[in-house]
């Protein structure tokens, strides 16, 4: 690995025209020089294009893909992906923005960290902001010195990201290329992409944590960590039956007494989501998925 290795920024953008030109800017004021910048637009209907190609007449150099009908997060990215030549991805929503550092933080510790040996990603903080910018929270709550509160899991993670929660904030990540090349990139037949692919790295490889706020990640009508939560509409069932299906590749990717545990505890928390929100057939399968896997705990 070279002292300053090449780092591939896929910004995937959908629909972001009040907000993509910011999140490119952020990138351009990175501390950190080697960087790769590949745009891609999911076949936004809004002027997206305009501004991105706007965008472009100061930074001529940067890749942009558009596509010519709407192919969906995961299948976005890995398309990205294909033309990436750094070391390093990192996946940034046209809607988020990279503080100065981020990049140059990251790479720093994938050469630092004890874990070096077989480490797949490292993440980081990030707080939550308004549509206007303005701050909201932290992902994971700090103390008065900026640090994050709670001790965050680092080295292998498999069984944290089993069990559920907080554990690990996707928008402040990092992925070495190689290993997301390995693992096949983002499954294409999920609505979403982060669980699965921190499950299936997790598997095998290790992470690390940068104890600092690395993006700040914008809450927006429609972004994704608002749909998880809202009863019946067509795209929330979309990504509950994803989350479904996710659970039930990490069911066959289990070894242990204590992973099918810690499995379970996260698919009871899925029954009292759906069975609040009525999703009574995927209460159903849930129920039978906790049974095998209890039958193995």
């Amino acid at each position: 690995m070279t002292d300053n290795p090449l780092v591939t920024i896929i910004c995937v953008c959908y629909n972001q025209e009040l907000y993509v030109a910011a999140a490119l800017d952020s990138v351009i004021a990175q501390h950190y020089s080697a960087i790769e910048l590949i745009i891609i637009d999911d076949c936004s209907t809004d002027g997206s294009v305009a501004v991105i190609r706007e965008w472009r007449t100061n930074h001529p150099s940067v890749r942009l893909i558009v596509n010519e009908q709407n192919l969906g997060t995961t299948k976005t990215f890995n398309k990205a992906a294909q033309y990436a030549e750094g070391d390093y991805l990192v996946d940034l929503a046209a809607d988020d923005l990279l503080l100065p550092d981020s990049v140059a933080l990251q790479v720093q510790r994938f050469h630092e960290s004890p874990y070096s040996e077989n480490l797949a990603i490292v993440y980081g903080n990030a707080e939550n902001i308004t549509e206007n910018g303005s701050f909201i929270s932290y992902f994971f709550p700090v103390d008065a010195n900026g640090k994050t509160i709670e001790k965050r899991p680092v080295g292998d993670i498999y069984i944290s990201v089993l069990s559920g929660g907080n554990v690990l904030c996707s928008v402040a990540a990092m992925i070495k290329k190689a290993l997301f090349d390995k693992l096949g990139g983002y499954d294409e037949s999920l609505s979403y992409e982060d669980l699965d692919f921190w499950i299936r790295s997790a598997r095998n490889y290790w992470f690390d944590y940068v104890d600092t706020v690395l993006v700040q990640k914008r809450r927006v009508q429609y972004s994704l960590g608002t749909t998880f939560h809202q009863k019946r509409t067509a795209y929330s069932r979309k990504i509950n039956h994803s989350t479904y299906r996710i659970l039930t590749k990490a069911y066959s990717l289990n070894t242990k007494k204590s992973e099918n545990k810690a499995l379970r505890k996260r698919i009871h928390h899925e029954i009292g989501l759906n069975f609040k929100n009525r999703n009574y057939s995927l209460v159903l399968r849930y129920i039978f998925l906790d049974f095998k896997t209890l039958l193995h705990s």
